[in-house]
């Protein structure tokens, strides 16, 4: 999701908009916790941890090592897929909201061998079905 700014305020609205797109179950499932790196937009755990709605704690928070990137492993296997598309040194707010989607849709619809080479969109597909 693009964000407006690297601010923690836009790491809540972004938060809040994924829980109410997915709701409370599913958002919990889904996010069950969430480790970040360092950055000020992720200071206050406690307010990022927070339900908008009833505030209770909608998930937990971790924080990574400085310069321990294995930590955040998934982080940074999604941050590689990414740089096929928006190279290192490019200013990722000159990318517009369809091309952000179209890298959205290329790492959804990528088979992946850590999960049977099922796309992430299949696998979450079939955790949706199994669960009905």
């Amino acid at each position: 999701m693009k964000l407006k700014d690297q601010t923690q305020q836009s790491v809540i609205k972004a938060l809040n908009k994924i829980k109410r797109r997915l709701g409370t179950s599913n958002f919990r499932k889904q996010f069950k916790s969430i480790t970040a790196d360092n950055g000020s937009e992720f200071l206050n755990s406690e307010l990022l941890e927070k339900s908008f709605r009833s505030n209770k704690k909608r998930t937990i928070f971790y924080y990574a090592h400085p310069f321990a990137s294995w930590e955040r492993g998934a982080n940074e296997n999604a941050n590689r897929m990414i740089r096929r598309f928006i190279p290192k040194s490019s200013d990722i707010g000159d990318f517009g909201i369809k091309n952000i989607k179209s890298i959205e849709d290329f790492m959804r619809n990528l088979p992946r061998k850590v999960i049977d080479y099922l796309t992430p969109k299949e696998c979450y597909e079939l955790q949706l079905s199994s669960e009905s």
